[in-house]
């Protein structure tokens, strides 16, 4: 008979060497608006819960219900995110590593390992470890991920506040066909992020007002 896997079997080879170990992982990229937000965690080496997973997988109601209790009983956790503005600059991969390089680097205690979401490590100094589809095989990572998740909502739920033409309390700046039809009745806003499609090939707020003053000069 084949043996059923055990639970976060990945992480659990890491505890025979280390004693604080933290998963790491970034949620936003793929937005069209708003920052990229990532989550660094520690947790004792005995926690667990049923309903621990990806946050993907998760509804909002357990998302905000096991953030409480991650938080709650981490060893360390910390969040760190990168601007909309910086994403254009720097570019969406280097600004995602940037945000878990931060969030690593604001943990007390230092983590002896870091276990990175996804195929790249990050600019943190540090031992780590880049585990595929982490979230999924790591407690520690899928711990950060739910932390990154709400945190980033609660970020783009505010948002809405400023810029409640675009709905993001809905759709969080993903490209829905809500959030689309927004772009198109109303343009980018400067929450946006410009170097992603469509929005790229639209003008900036600033470039409009400067052709608008440029337009009026030139008619006095």
């Amino acid at each position: 008979m084949f043996r059923e896997p055990v639970r976060w079997e990945r992480e659990k080879q890491f505890y025979r060497r280390y004693q604080y170990i933290a998963g790491v992982d970034e949620v936003g990229r793929g937005a069209l608006a708003g920052p990229v937000v990532a989550a660094a965690v520690i947790l004792p080496q005995d926690f667990d819960h049923p309903d621990l997973a990806d946050s993907k997988r998760l509804t909002p109601e357990k998302r905000e219900e096991l953030y409480q209790l991650i938080t709650a009983e981490a060893v360390a956790w910390a969040v760190a995110q990168v601007e909309n503005h910086v994403i254009d600059e720097i570019g969406i991969l280097k600004a995602s590593l940037k945000a878990m390089a931060e969030a690593l680097e604001a943990l007390k205690p230092r983590p002896e390992i870091a276990l990175v979401d996804g195929k790249f490590v990050t600019p943190w100094v540090g031992l780590q470890k880049a585990i595929v589809d982490g979230d999924a095989l790591c407690k520690s990572i899928a711990a950060a991920s739910i932390v990154a998740k709400v945190t980033r909502d609660h970020i783009m739920i505010e948002a809405a506040q400023r810029f409640p033409e675009y709905a993001f309390e809905k759709h969080k700046g993903y490209a829905t066909k809500q959030h689309l039809e927004a772009l198109k009745a109303h343009g980018p806003s400067p929450f946006h992020r410009y170097s992603f499609r469509p929005i790229s090939e639209t003008k900036r707020p600033e470039e409009i007002g400067l052709f608008r003053r440029r337009t009026r000069l030139l008619l006095f």
